[in-house]
């Protein structure tokens, strides 16, 4: 099954997208693409990749420059054909604050970079894909 996701990673640390990347592909999860911040990825989302594969699972920080993760989770929410991407936050922003305003875009899922490892980054997408159903992939 985890050949038919297609990740997108977005994060304007490189070494954070790294780690998630490499997470991923632990996992067996080897088709992942990245982006540096919101925009970027906004762009991937609606011209494709360089894979030319859809994307149909999505990895955000929330605080990037150009566009933010909160700003591409409503983005992606309200726009026809991706609003059913399901939207992950790996993010250090820890506040109750921040969290219901993900919650209440839209997110499906929340992980705290401090607790990003595989296990934590298996279970949740598992919980993700089992909320949503099947995944449109391929």
């Amino acid at each position: 099954m985890s050949s038919k996701f297609h990740f997108l990673v977005v994060d304007d640390q490189d070494i954070v997208r790294s780690i998630v990347v490499a997470l991923l592909n632990a996992l067996g999860y080897t088709r992942v693409s990245e982006a540096t911040d919101g925009k970027t990825a906004l762009q991937l989302l609606q011209t494709g990749d360089v894979h030319e594969e859809p994307i149909n699972f999505i990895i955000t920080d929330w605080n990037m420059p150009h566009m933010n993760g909160l700003a591409l989770l409503k983005t992606i929410r309200v726009t026809e054909g991706l609003q059913h991407l399901p939207v992950l936050f790996v993010t250090s922003e820890s506040s109750e604050e921040k969290i219901i305003a993900a919650t209440d875009a839209g997110v499906d899922g929340y992980l705290l970079k401090s607790n990003l490892n595989a296990d934590n980054l298996k279970v949740i997408i598992s919980n993700i894909t089992a909320r949503k159903g099947r995944v449109r992939c391929c």
